[in-house]
């Protein structure tokens, strides 16, 4: 990965395949080793797949004060011009995917395409975790036990079925460990999605858009992927049955081929 310059920031990013630009927007608490070997794989065979460390994460720059989500969409389109990259695909995932909603918004001009998973776009009508979910995740941050804190993260971040792959979480915790992310940006991350808010702007996109959801997702339910599609002119909703919010883990092939489908429309 190499640091980049953006503004008054640097952000690590690593681009790796061949083809047209993929902005990869990870989401809260997580980190570019993230998106994961089995789903990056098939995307390189696609795309120049982009993808970076939010500020505060890794090797970019040191989080300082508070953040919103509209920052961290001025870095991902500030990142794209320090890359000397007119227009690009993008791809957003849970907090990643509220920021390339903003990015869309603000600068239409720099988003080819557009695909929103496990997100949510905030207003009346949309849906968080349910009170218990949080407060098990919270306690569980709050515990100072890192294992249990990523062994919580994990079941909540998938499907029961994919929670009890032994092979995968150990995949999951290797790239926990290499790569930290601290508890006070999450905190901050958390706030910032606290404060997001798109749904009377979304009729505004364009672009085609292309929202995926699994109906088992226990941080973002499912009916959210349903209101940004109804939201934005022309959407194409994909709903992966059975699967939790880390989609891209529990079918990385499936997925890569649904954003490769989708970008062809404008390539």
């Amino acid at each position: 990965m190499a640091v980049v310059r953006v503004g008054e920031v640097e952000l690590d990013c690593e681009r790796s395949g061949v083809g047209p630009p993929l902005l990869a927007i990870m989401g809260m608490s997580g980190t570019a080793l993230h998106w994961g070997e089995p789903f990056l794989a098939p995307l390189r065979e696609h795309f120049e797949v982009i993808a970076y460390d939010h500020r505060g994460v890794g090797r970019s720059s040191r989080l300082d004060g508070p953040l919103t989500i509209a920052q961290l969409a001025a870095d991902a389109s500030g990142l794209l011009d320090a890359l000397e990259i007119d227009s690009a695909h993008v791809l957003g995932i849970s907090m990643g995917g509220m920021v390339a909603q903003e990015l869309a918004l603000g600068h239409p001009e720099q988003v080819r395409t557009l695909t929103l998973g496990c997100t949510y776009c905030g207003g009346e009508g949309s849906s968080q975790a349910a009170p218990e979910v949080i407060q098990r995740l919270f306690e569980a941050i709050s515990s100072g036990d890192r294992q249990r804190a990523l062994r919580t993260a994990w079941e909540i971040n998938v499907s029961p079925a994919k929670a009890a792959d032994a092979d995968a979480y150990a995949a999951f915790l290797e790239i926990s460990e290499r790569r930290a992310v601290a508890v006070p940006v999450v905190m901050a991350q958390a706030q910032a999605v606290l404060g997001h808010d798109t749904s009377a702007r979304l009729q505004d996109l364009a672009m085609p858009t292309l929202v995926i959801h699994g109906t088992v997702d226990q941080l973002l339910p499912v009916a959210n992927g349903r209101m940004i599609a109804a939201r934005i002119p022309g959407a194409r909703l994909e709903i992966l049955d059975g699967v939790g919010h880390l989609f891209f883990w529990e079918q990385p092939e499936h997925a890569a081929e649904l954003i490769a489908g989708h970008a062809a429309v404008r390539a």
